[in-house]
């Protein structure tokens, strides 16, 4: 699914740089629940910029679903995260005057499909994550959770290989944090394959496997007993 090797990368800073990322082995196999962690400037931030094809790297290597991910025009780049990632972000990220529809519907607009079969798609992942009522809901008519599950919707409505969450419950409560977690399970549970980067000890101990990034490097990748969030009491 994902395999990445000696990956690094540095940022210019004045007439020096800073090497943030020094030398990554990482491998994501399909199925897969990872959470990735580290402190600020741990790189893991610049990591999932790599892996969500938003920033490109200095040398290694990285492929994604057989394809080789390396100097990719801005359209070109656009074209793979669109048929590869679907990304779920702390602050949700939905267009604010656009209904909850018109926000799960909108990466299929860009995949060129027509009206109608984008908010038939768009119905059903709004049904899958409890929202169908809220359909015609602006974000300001929702509450955090509800956004989120708008934007995990939205994340699974072009049907992604890989799942990448950015600090997905950072904006939410403890309990709507596990509500959030326990769909993701169940997604997970269905067979898709999610990177999830946090903070929250009691998050990744909700994924199967983590990774812990210390100063652009790889300090620890262990598979955990999975904490089931609906098991947990808040």
């Amino acid at each position: 699914m994902l395999k990445i090797s000696q990956l690094h990368k540095s940022y210019p800073i004045g007439d020096s740089s800073l090497h943030v990322l020094k030398g990554i082995d990482l491998e994501v196999n399909e199925g897969e629940m990872v959470a990735i962690m580290g402190s600020s400037g741990s790189g893991k931030s610049t990591l999932l910029n790599i892996i969500g094809i938003l920033d490109d790297y200095d040398e290694g290597d990285y492929t994604l679903d057989g394809v080789v991910i390396k100097d990719l025009t801005e359209k070109k780049a656009a074209i793979y995260r669109n048929k590869f990632l679907g990304f779920i972000f702390q602050s949700f990220n939905l267009i604010n005057y656009k209904n909850a529809l018109e926000n799960v519907a909108l990466p299929l607009y860009y995949q060129g499909m027509k009206r109608k079969e984008r908010q038939e798609k768009a119905k059903y992942h709004l049904e899958k994550v409890g929202l169908l009522d809220w359909a015609h809901h602006l974000p300001n008519e929702l509450s955090g959770g509800q956004k989120q599950r708008v934007a995990i919707a939205r994340a699974l409505a072009a049907d992604p290989k890989l799942l990448m969450a950015d600090e997905p419950t950072g904006a939410l409560d403890t309990t709507t944090s596990y509500d959030i977690m326990e769909f993701l399970q169940q997604l997970n549970d269905e067979g898709k394959t999610l990177l999830i980067v946090t903070h929250e000890e009691d998050i990744a101990a909700m994924c199967k496997r983590v990774v812990r990034l210390r100063d652009g490097v790889i300090m620890e990748d262990k598979i955990v007993e999975q904490v089931r969030a609906a098991t947990v009491n808040v």
